[in-house]
């Protein structure tokens, strides 16, 4: 049978690697564009034109004119969150009614999910996870305990499902002694978002994604959040409800693993992350703020400063394995530009004094060994192309394409859509 291809463009690190860019810069050459994970708690934020866009919920190719963008099984939607978004999208002119199909088989995110997400962190005292409070967690579980209410279920006796949802989490609520909320205002907004939502095309959309594919259309599946945040091979219990790596793109769109032809693997030149959890290259003396204000590292959703330290390639080894990466995508390399030197985490040293190259069970107490490299101190924001690189930079490129025995395709020297250099 001959069919389409599907492309996954995924984060390697702790999210925030500049997904949203990526796929603005890669969307022109596919006909379609889906998120199979996720919800409205990670924002990919897109700079062209002198304007910014953040996307939380919706994909990246809106964009472009004409392409269709799909919202797979595999994401948590907020109706009133989507509608929000989707109406700032709307009044600067962008189109979305026809260029957005939703998965009846999407879980929604009810108002009650925000008031336990907190409620939870809450009891965590000091072991939070640092979630963003936007009831993702809570939905996720109420999906896998099989309590969950979906896109699908606002179009059948809507009313009575919800309340009946809704009086099984007031319940847990009482039994977790949280009481000080009120939900009157959300819930109204919420609803309006649900109507909103009838607005648009609900698809079954593994039967949809498959027929494009015999129509030879070419899908790019669009990963929300990073590896290191997987709720399998992420440095768990400091991740997220949901599966971030390849596979993920087979169960959060219903397509055989066969399909899956090119991985697109982004990682910054250095590392950041969010929130709590193990970060063994994190930086908290001076070089650390200057990636942080150089590289803007502030959340596109919450405002939070990110944790910056220098880019950890034993972890971004582990990540190119776990997700099967054809080409690696280089973001944020300008932030390093004024730097006299580099390093780069070649190795770990474990809590009981040996060694190891590969990412262990757990990150808890584990030292970077680190090799430093000379650097290129030579603004290249306003570079076109490779030829123009400096020496310095090529062979930091060469080190990192050697480490991870991967080629890097794409190095991003700038927020811009313009500022992208695609290397032969």
């Amino acid at each position: 049978m001959n069919t389409g291809k599907v492309d996954v463009l995924l984060g390697l690190q702790w999210g925030d690697e500049g997904k949203g860019k990526v796929v603005d810069v890669l969307t022109p050459k596919y006909d379609v564009i889906a998120r199979f994970q996720g919800g409205p708690n990670a924002g990919h934020t897109l700079e062209f034109e002198n304007q910014k866009y953040v996307l939380r919920s919706i994909p990246s190719g809106i964009f472009q004119g004409g392409k269709l963008n799909i919202i797979g099984n595999g994401v948590v939607l907020a109706p009133d969150l989507f509608m929000k978004e989707a109406q700032e999208l709307e009044k600067s002119g962008h189109e979305l009614k026809s260029r957005i199909h939703i998965s009846k088989k999407a879980h929604l995110i009810m108002p009650t999910h925000r008031i336990l997400d907190q409620a939870y962190e809450a009891a965590r005292g000091k072991g939070k996870v640092g979630t963003t409070g936007k009831g993702i967690g809570p939905t996720y579980t109420d999906k896998t305990s099989r309590n969950g209410l979906r896109v699908g279920d606002i179009l059948d006796r809507f009313d009575e499902k919800y309340q009946a949802h809704k009086e099984r989490h007031l319940k847990m609520l009482k039994a977790l002694n949280y009481s000080d909320f009120d939900i009157t205002e959300t819930e109204k907004e919420w609803m309006e978002g649900v109507e909103y939502l009838k607005q648009f095309k609900l698809v079954d959309s593994e039967h949809e994604i498959n027929r494009l594919l015999r129509q030879q259309k070419t899908i790019l599946c669009e990963g929300a959040q990073g590896t290191m945040l997987d709720v399998d091979f992420g440095s768990y219990p400091f991740v997220t409800s949901s599966n971030t790596i390849c596979a993920g793109a087979c169960i959060g769109l219903g397509l055989g693993p066969r399909m899956i032809g090119n991985v697109y693997g982004i990682m910054k030149a250095y590392c950041t992350r969010v929130g709590s959890g193990p970060f063994p290259t994190e930086l908290f003396d001076e070089t650390g703020k200057q990636l942080r204000d150089l590289g803007h590292e502030y959340g596109a959703v919450t405002g939070r400063e990110r944790r910056c330290g220098w880019v950890d390639l034993i972890q971004l080894r582990y990540s190119v394995m776990v997700n099967g990466v054809t080409h690696l995508i280089l973001m944020k390399s300008d932030v390093l530009d004024a730097m006299k030197t580099i390093k780069a985490c070649v190795g770990y040293k474990l809590p009981d004094g040996t060694t190891t190259k590969e990412l262990p069970f757990d990150l808890e107490g584990v030292e970077p060994i680190y090799q430093e490299l000379e650097g290129w101190q030579t603004d290249m924001t306003k570079m076109t192309s490779e030829d123009e690189f400096p020496a310095a930079f090529k062979k930091y490129l060469q080190f990192i394409e050697e480490f991870l025995e991967t080629p890097i395709k794409i190095v991003s020297i700038g927020p811009d859509r313009a500022q992208t250099v695609i290397r032969k």
